[in-house]
């Protein structure tokens, strides 16, 4: 049985559907339990894994709370994406198999581009993951880590990495928009991690949150998690695997690795241009193979080997800042309230009508309404806010200052995909990115939609 409450928003409409365990929601005590499996793909026969780095398994990790009144379940993916089919079946069955609202799940993708293999002849992004063995494998995750409840007690703590840039520019070149590291853009470059521990402080878990693509191997032809995967591996070893870290993507939409020199190399390896030492251009290098215009030529192993080394690279110093973070959270909490809502947001559509990824104006004409899906999932004084879209930073840091609680997450790529496209902030739309170009969005809903949606449930659950 749920309550349903009107929210007017300046543009869109906006219903809440809140389920009534989040109406009177109470403390009790908690326990967690957590749980990893394997899911890596049969490898692409051209690329063979090395076997040399943790980046090149893929695992869906759970971790399912409870504190005697309800549960949640947060769920990450080593995957590209996760699409409405998967939303709709998986939480389904986790919400029967916990007894917990649907409101109380989150599950989220790493977004790694090479998570599926992009053989020789791929032109574009992966394909979707079937259904089947990923709710499967999500099933399995999470009914291992109900098996291992245990008291426990959790705490919040933000740190820094300086891994991401803004990757929205003009070229010098010419003096059109492309994609490249901009210094002097937006890019949140906190760290957010909660910390689960047994009373006497071992590790049981570990969410993170961190804004960046994972677009290193990115029609490499490689199987990877890319930097998350490095990242949660390198911090599960680091306590023995005794603990499980689930990745989540924050507000990465316009957010790259700064350092992407062996990914673009990598890129020219297979498309034939000279690897000069310096860094390439990586829409030169990329978008013959993305659009075709040449076949993918063989991956030059030293090059291959060198943009391993640099995802996992990335992924240990992320992960030391994450150890850094959770040595350093010393306010704990054991007897905490759980609680979940969700809402839908509905902006003005738009169809393109003209072609072309970057740099030229696109021509537009009206489309069909835009559904992006927002929740909250609220764990003691911490608030987890979700989209189910690839939003821009800017929509977050306004996000961020409307909500009454300053342990605030957002968790990107959460609980379905919406068909939006990226989501750029209002004032993005001038800029001729493809992200800006592709969406389906048009301008003056979703940034005010999303930051006063999200800040709005989490005032509820503040004034639970």
């Amino acid at each position: 049985m749920k309550s349903t409450v009107r929210v007017a928003p300046l543009y869109g409409v906006m219903l809440v559907c809140a389920s009534l365990f989040g109406a009177g929601a109470e403390r009790g005590a908690l326990r967690v339990g957590a749980a990893r499996v394997d899911v890596t793909p049969a490898a692409n026969p051209a690329y063979p894994p090395s076997g040399k780095y943790d980046h090149e398994r893929l695992y869906i990790r759970a971790i399912v709370l409870d504190n005697g009144i309800t549960r949640a379940a947060l769920i990450g993916a080593d995957a590209g994406g996760l699409g409405e089919e998967i939303y709709a079946d998986a939480s389904k069955q986790i919400a029967e198999e916990l007894k917990c609202p649907l409101e109380n799940i989150i599950m989220s993708a790493t977004h790694s581009h090479s998570a599926v293999p992009a053989g020789p002849a791929s032109v574009g992004p992966p394909p979707p993951q079937p259904t089947a063995p990923v709710v499967a494998a999500m099933m399995d995750a999470v009914r291992q880590a109900k098996g291992k409840l245990q008291p426990a007690q959790m705490g919040f703590g933000t740190g820094f990495s300086y891994l991401n840039v803004n990757r929205d520019v003009v070229s010098d070149e010419t003096h059109l928009w492309t994609q490249a590291a901009n210094l002097n853009a937006a890019s949140d470059k906190t760290v957010a991690v909660v910390t689960f521990t047994t009373p006497t402080g071992d590790p049981i878990a570990v969410y993170m949150n961190y804004a960046m693509h994972p677009i290193n191997g990115y029609l490499a032809g490689i199987t990877s998690a890319d930097f998350p995967g490095a990242a949660c591996r390198y911090v599960e070893k680091a306590f023995d695997d005794k603990a499980v870290v689930v990745f989540t993507q924050g507000a990465s939409g316009d957010q790259n690795p700064l350092l992407l020199r062996p990914a673009t190399n990598a890129l020219a390896s297979k498309s034939g241009v000279k690897i000069t030492g310096y860094d390439l251009v990586r829409e030169s290098v990329e978008a013959p193979l993305r659009d075709g215009k040449v076949p993918h030529k063989q991956l030059d192993p030293k090059v291959a080997d060198n943009l391993e080394r640099w995802m996992e690279s990335e992924g240990q110093l992320l992960g030391e800042e994450v150890i850094r973070v959770m040595t350093n959270t010393k306010k704990m909490s054991a007897n905490v309230p759980i609680w979940g809502a969700q809402t839908m947001l509905t902006c003005p559509g738009r169809t393109r009508t003209n072609s072309g990824r970057e740099g030229q104006p696109g021509t537009y004409k009206d489309g069909d309404p835009v559904n992006i899906r927002l929740g909250t999932v609220g764990i003691g004084d911490t608030a987890l806010t979700t989209v189910d879209a690839e939003i821009y930073t800017l929509i977050w840091q306004r996000m961020k200052k409307l909500s009454p609680i300053s342990n605030t997450v957002m968790v990107t790529l959460a609980n379905g995909r919406a068909n939006s496209g990226y989501i750029p902030n209002d004032a993005a739309f001038g800029a001729n990115t493809f992200q800006v170009l592709g969406s389906r969005l048009q301008p003056g809903c979703a940034e005010q939609g999303i930051a006063n949606g999200l800040a709005g449930l989490v005032t509820q659950y503040e004034a639970r």
